[in-house]
């Protein structure tokens, strides 16, 4: 799972295919023949674009960086001069919202973690991991960039600060129980944008 393939409508069908199944029935009861079933598309179709399961989940969760991307870039264009709230509020949002307990990209880390001792999928969290900090480093460099973050701030250390946060989160998330207390959006905002400073 080097490159997510170019997005065509027959792989944003499989995508959206496979999210609705695994929002229905979980990762592990979710095959590569029910997603063929519900979308119509031939089995050589699926594999045109993946090899197995995993990979196309690996691919879901790359989708859904991609998504969150577009939303931080749009709040950077939105963004007044030197503002580090807005974006930072789009990622924030787009944290929370991947990280709840019932969301299906939190579903497929939590599923792909558990698989880890297969060589294949440590390949696709190695990759997702490695794609997510690169895009953390980036969203940091165009706050600089704006001089909306200090210049003096190691991109790579807070990329990665932000990413071990995210995990934290999602697994958090999976593990709390409903009554224990849990952090709201404002909470993740006030961290990331005093991370910031």
């Amino acid at each position: 799972m080097n490159e997510q393939p170019a997005v065509t409508g027959s792989f944003k069908l499989i995508l959206d295919t496979a999210e609705t199944l695994i929002g229905e029935k979980g990762c592990r009861k979710t095959t590569l023949q029910d997603i063929i079933d519900r979308s119509g598309l031939s089995k050589g179709a699926i594999y045109h674009y993946v090899s197995g399961k995993d990979e196309l989940f690996g691919l879901i969760l790359r989708s859904r960086m991609e998504s969150m991307n577009a939303s931080f870039e749009k709040a950077v264009e939105a963004a007044g001069e030197r503002d580090a709230a807005t974006p930072t509020r789009a990622l924030a949002e787009g944290l929370m919202n991947g990280a709840s307990k019932d969301s299906v990209s939190n579903k497929i880390f939590t599923y792909l973690l558990a698989q880890s001792d297969q060589p294949k999928v440590t390949a696709i969290l190695n990759e997702l991991y490695r794609h997510s900090v690169e895009l953390a480093e980036r969203w940091i460099a165009i706050g600089q960039q704006a001089g909306a973050i200090p210049a003096e701030l190691d991109a790579g250390r807070l990329a990665a600060s932000f990413i071990v946060f995210s995990y934290g989160l999602r697994v958090q998330k999976v593990v709390a129980n409903e009554s224990d207390p849990t952090l709201k959006m404002e909470d993740i905002f006030g961290l990331l944008f005093k991370s910031l400073q």
